[in-house]
């Protein structure tokens, strides 16, 4: 019997097309002797649709005629069996559609920062993928580099400001530059995809960054840019019994950071070539990266030992950075559901697609598993107890 895999993507994020992007490649690479799967889209008013066109990314060159002729669904759960049901019902509708496993498959804030494994969570369907917890760290750019420098992990030293110091720009500006040396690199602390990520060399480029950076959160990073990069990439693939790492590559950009343009709108059959977007597969890279073998092992050995403590699940990809002038090294951020899946990083050491995503189902039935495991409830019920009659609001013998 084949294994029902529902994949959602979408969300309300920023990334949203990126997230159509990354699934779509995902279900054409499932195998379909082995796999039932039905593309279930979230759209940016954080509604579910299934549908015959769901799963064709030409549909969503017109998102709203898609949804006029796709089908409304919300998950409900019977008898242990995970479904989505036509909302709202119809005497002569769909009939429900039975799951086994999602495989989420989100970018951005809103989907992929936890709220999405929340929700999954509170269904109580098995999901692929990192849990809530490390999904929430992986998005915050600033507690994730606390986390990594408590466990000895290099990072590059960073200043947090709000939209509270933003009110006082003059004086948040005064504050960076008593503290950092420009350049600097200005990120909002939850995007993904270089959202809203730009350098500055001087005061006034640091006003236009801090503006483009608020625009897109209410917190953001300010740390120092370096100057003589060289960008490398690592994804990891397990959970917290076992994990191993892929072969490690360079991505290469037309700015001085990787942007949004390089990862999606060039290379490969981008939409310049009036193509569907090859997401993050079509990025110009060098794999494996030309960096020493002693270099390699150790992105590699801090790749897991990071995605370990962060306990991840799933595949994972690690974007690291190297200061040319010393050799320094720095863990920069974690992508919980990196860009394609990170596919390409796995295809070179034989790992094709189908085999990648073989086991990051697998990874989800077996935290399952481990969930049955342990004990989330007791066998009691405190709300029989007499003494409750005085508690606030209880009763009406209660004081109000």
């Amino acid at each position: 019997m084949k294994i029902r895999v529902g994949i959602m993507f979408g969300g309300t994020s920023v990334e949203h097309e990126v997230s159509i992007i990354s699934a779509l490649q995902a279900m054409q690479s499932l195998d379909q002797d082995k796999y039932d799967a039905t593309a279930i889209y979230l759209t940016k008013d954080r509604d579910l649709y299934i549908g015959p066109d769901i799963g064709n990314i030409e549909a969503y060159k017109d998102i709203p005629s898609l949804i006029r002729r796709s089908i409304r669904v919300i998950p409900v759960k019977e008898n242990g069996h995970y479904m989505l049901a036509e909302y709202p019902h119809r005497f002569l509708g769909i009939k429900p559609v039975e799951l086994d496993v999602i495989l989420p498959v989100v970018h951005g804030t809103n989907v992929e920062d936890g709220t999405l494994m929340g929700y999954l969570k509170t269904w109580g369907i098995p999901f692929a993928g990192c849990d809530v917890t490390p999904a929430a760290v992986g998005m915050d750019k600033y507690i994730q580099k606390t986390v990594f420098a408590d466990n000895d992990i290099p990072v590059l030293p960073c200043h947090r400001y709000t939209t509270g110091d933003y009110k006082d720009i003059d004086n948040m500006i005064k504050d960076i530059e008593e503290h950092l040396s420009y350049p600097v690199i200005v990120k909002p602390v939850n995007s993904g995809s270089s959202v809203g990520i730009s350098v500055a060399h001087d005061r006034d480029g640091l006003t236009s960054s801090l503006d483009e950076a608020f625009t897109f959160a209410n917190v953001i990073l300010v740390e120092h840019a370096i100057s003589d990069l060289q960008e490398i990439n690592c994804s990891v693939l397990g959970d917290l019994d076992e994990a191993e790492a892929s072969l490690c590559e360079e991505p290469f950009h037309s700015d001085e950071i990787l942007s949004y343009e390089d990862k999606y709108l060039s290379g490969g059959k981008g939409s310049k070539n009036g193509g569907a977007s090859k997401g993050m597969a079509s990025v110009s890279r060098k794999i494996p990266a030309p960096i020493s073998d002693e270099l390699t092992e150790r992105i590699r050995t801090l790749a897991v030992k990071a995605f370990q403590c962060l306990g991840c699940n799933g595949v994972v990809r690690f974007d690291f950075m190297i200061d040319k002038a010393d050799g320094s090294l720095y863990l920069n951020e974690i992508n919980t559901i990196p860009g394609s899946l990170s596919f390409y990083l796995w295809e070179p050491a034989g790992m094709p697609y189908g085999k990648l995503l073989d086991r990051l189902i697998e990874l989800a039935m077996k935290r399952r598993r481990d969930e049955e495991r342990v004990t989330f409830s007791f066998e009691t019920n405190i709300l029989s107890q007499s003494s409750l009659k005085g508690l606030k609001g209880g009763s009406k013998g209660g004081k109000a």
